[in-house]
Formats: C-alpha cells, structure tokens, sequence
C-alpha cells in the first residue's frame, strides 16, 4: 500500500492523515469542508512543531510529512488510486452509511474501506456495499500520532486477506493492532463507556463532585486522567453516542446513559471542543478549573 484516503479533517481525520503521512504513505485527505481542511491541516503542522520542539522528530521530517498530504472536498476526486480509504467522519450511522455507498460507487474493488468508528457495526456499513468483505474497522485512539493502540474490527463478511492486511499496516505505522469480533462497542468501549457513565451517575447522584471523582480514579486505580475529564476530552456528544449505540444493541439498562449526561449535550456543553463540560476551558485546555454549574 502506498497512497491511502482519509475521510474527515476532525480531530481523528487529521491525526489518522499525520500517522500514515509520517510514516511515508501518500494521503489525501477529504472534507466537504475546505475550513474542516485548513484548520486539519494546521492541526497537524502544529502537532508535528510540537514533536520537533521535544526532539522526537526534525523540520525535515515535518516537511516531508505535510508534503505527503494533498486536500480534496470531492470524495470521488480523492479517491481515485487509492489503496485504502479509512473514514473518519462524525460518528452518526446514517452518515457513514452514506459515505460507504459513496465509496462504492467510487472506488476500485480491489481498494479496502476501513472505518474509524468506535461503536457503530462493520457489518451494518459493509452491507451497503458490493463487497462486503473488503470493509473493516479501524479504531484508532486519540491522539492518533501518540497512541499505540488500533483496534482492528472484523465486520461478518471481513475476508482474511484484508484482516491479514490492515494488521500488519497498522504495525508499519508503529500501531499495535488488536483484531476484535463486530459487536456494539467492540472492547475498548464496551468497556470504557459504561465506566464513565457510572462516573457521571456518581455525580448525578451527589456521592461526590467532579474533582473527588477524576482524584479517586487517577491515585487509586492508577488512570492517567480521571473518567470525568477523559469524557471531556473525548467530547461528551461522542460517549452519548456510542452508549446510545450500545444500549440500542444489547438492550441492556446498564448502558441506557444518564440523564445528566443526555442534559449536558442538550445544552451543548460538550467538554473541551465546546469549552465546557465537567470543566471550564475558557481560559486553558487543561482540567484545572471545574464547571460551574458543579461548584
């Protein structure tokens, strides 16, 4: 594989395209949104800035790496000669499942459609298309450029060649692949959500308030961030719908989300994207001040 397609300039979109763009693929990353690109593209300049001020990598290395990366707004312009698409738009299923009968119509049948989604099924994607065994997940984790982990997801139809295929690609980006069967959630949020929904209901609850929760989780269990400021970081309208997601599957209570939880992305308090959720951001992107509506 050497030219790859990113679709979605979001904060997964352009990691993913600095990932395989660093490690020397040829990536053409699409939105529909030409702001979406130039604002990925920033992101990804000022994260690799950030990597030659730690010595991690050079400014001939970030030269190179936004070279490596050309802009499309037309999916079927971008994906012309590609050997691997991974989409990474919002997660909301009647979107993606737009884009893959997009991608169908598009794309060679030989390219392989990845996914980036982090709950949604790969066989209810792979339908959609003619070749269903040629689609497959590939959940990255946030930071793509920092996190080792790339859970590789087999849709029902996922043939073995291309499994065989995106695990070892995903080790020539550095990754450490994990391959997992199709359910709702997989296992990084099956079991992550429902961890930090039982936060969120301890809060609900007043057992405790957001500083004595995230503390309790970092010193005692060891967490490198709290469960409350992880929901923040990952974006609170996100872990809604992946437990939406999963609850719909399993129709299981104990991942019906907590109200508080459904209230906040009601009023768009969102985490950091939106500048607010357990904590404020206005003033810094790190956890240090706390909502105050939770004061």
């Amino acid at each position: 594989m050497k030219i790859i397609a990113v679709i979605g300039a979001g904060t997964m979109g352009n990691g993913i395209a600095h990932t395989f763009a660093q490690s020397g693929f040829t990536v053409k990353l699409i939105d529909v949104s030409e702001k979406s690109l130039d604002k990925g593209m920033a992101t990804i300049a000022a994260n690799l800035d950030r990597m030659i001020s730690k010595g991690v990598i050079t400014a001939e290395d970030k030269a190179k790496t936004i070279t490596n990366i050309i802009t499309y707004t037309d999916i079927k312009d971008g994906v012309v000669g590609v050997d691997l698409v991974v989409e990474a738009a919002t997660e909301n299923v009647d979107l993606k499942l737009n884009i893959f009968k997009q991608l169908n119509e598009a794309c060679s049948p030989d390219t392989i459609l990845a996914t980036n989604t982090s709950s949604i099924s790969i066989t209810h994607i792979g339908a959609v298309v003619s070749h269903p065994e040629r689609v497959i997940g590939m959940h990255f984790m946030n930071p793509v450029p920092i996190m080792k982990l790339v859970e590789i997801i087999r849709g029902y139809n996922t043939s073995d060649e291309v499994t065989k295929t995106i695990m070892t690609l995903s080790e020539k980006l550095g990754k450490t692949p994990v391959e997992v069967n199709d359910y709702p959630g997989f296992v990084a949020n099956r079991i992550l959500m429902p961890m930090i929904n039982e936060a969120i209901e301890t809060l609900y609850n007043k057992v405790a308030g957001v500083y004595e929760i995230d503390t309790v989780m970092k010193l005692g269990m060891g967490h490198p961030m709290g469960p409350l400021q992880l929901a923040d970081f990952i974006g609170l309208d996100v872990c809604l719908a992946i437990l939406n997601v999963m609850y719909d599957g399993f129709k299981n209570p104990k991942y019906a989300p907590c109200p508080l939880l459904v209230n906040m992305v009601r009023a768009g308090k969102l985490g950091v994207k939106s500048g607010e959720g357990f904590y404020d951001y206005s003033e810094s992107k790190k956890a240090e001040r706390i909502s105050k509506q939770f004061v």
